[in-house]
């Protein structure tokens, strides 16, 4: 698919972080981006700065997200691309034992359940709604009608302590990524999934300077944090790489995260 102002393109999480590089980029090429964000302040000021639009969503709420992509379609007109960026973590052990009162307590189910909702039903609700209504497009030449690209992590494969409900939520949209790409194959929409490892977003470069030079001393090669610019670089080719299909690629240095 060639980037071009011909282009609409949704972005989920894209106030900030992996998902505002990404939205810079493509807009870069002259995309319209809309951006889905429960952040206004953020989003706002993304979009007025790379002319896209911004909708305030919670990919949780069906309503919500409905609204979101009317909203969009009417600025925009029907997406052709879709990345999810949009996704939280926790650091909570299935079950402990604390270590001044000795009681023993286990992982709060809302709690799981609250990481799974967001990082992996929200994703999917968002890649269901997109890609049908990327059905209605004509074809472009090459039989192509979209992209879609997720956000897993390298926890998907290889989560730390505490990391039980995130690296779940992360593996399940590893998981159904090729299902997907199946699913949607016979009309022309790419579907693939970037696994990225420690990468400088906000919520990281907000650490303690110590705590950040820790972290990007462990990455094999090269030592620091990705640059969200790297992912969004990715994204990019997974989108206009028309032979990219049903693959989850990791992205991170070559990093392998410790249990702990």
């Amino acid at each position: 698919m060639q980037l071009n102002s011909s282009i609409a393109a949704v972005v989920t999480g894209g106030a900030s972080g992996l998902g505002a590089a990404t939205a810079r980029r493509l807009a870069g090429h002259g995309v319209k981006v809309a951006l889905f964000d429960l952040n206004p302040e953020l989003g706002e000021a993304l979009a007025r700065e790379i002319g896209g639009v911004f909708c305030r969503v919670d990919v949780t709420s069906e309503d919500q997200v409905d609204a979101a992509f009317a909203k969009a379609r009417a600025a925009h007109g029907q997406e052709r691309v879709l990345v999810n960026c949009a996704g939280t973590g926790s650091a909570v052990k299935t079950a402990s034992r604390d270590k001044a009162t000795g009681e023993i307590r286990h992982h709060p189910l809302a709690n799981f359940e609250q990481i799974i909702q967001i990082n992996l039903i929200g994703s999917f609700r968002c890649i269901a709604k997109s890609a049908a209504g990327m059905l209605a497009l004509d074809a472009l030449k090459d039989g192509e009608r979209g992209a879609i690209v997720n956000t897993a992590s390298v926890a998907a494969q290889d989560g730390q302590m505490g990391q039980v409900a995130y690296s779940a939520s992360k593996a399940g949209v590893a998981g159904m990524t090729l299902p997907i790409a199946r699913d949607l194959m016979a009309e022309g929409i790419r579907v693939n999934t970037i696994l990225p490892g420690i990468f400088g977003t906000p919520l990281l470069q907000s650490l303690p300077d110590n705590v950040k030079q820790a972290l990007a001393a462990s990455v094999p090669f090269p030592k620091r944090l990705g640059d969200p610019d790297e992912y969004a670089q990715l994204a990019e080719t997974m989108i206009t790489n028309g032979y990219f299909n049903g693959e989850c690629v990791r992205l991170d240095g070559a990093i392998r995260m410790a249990p702990r």
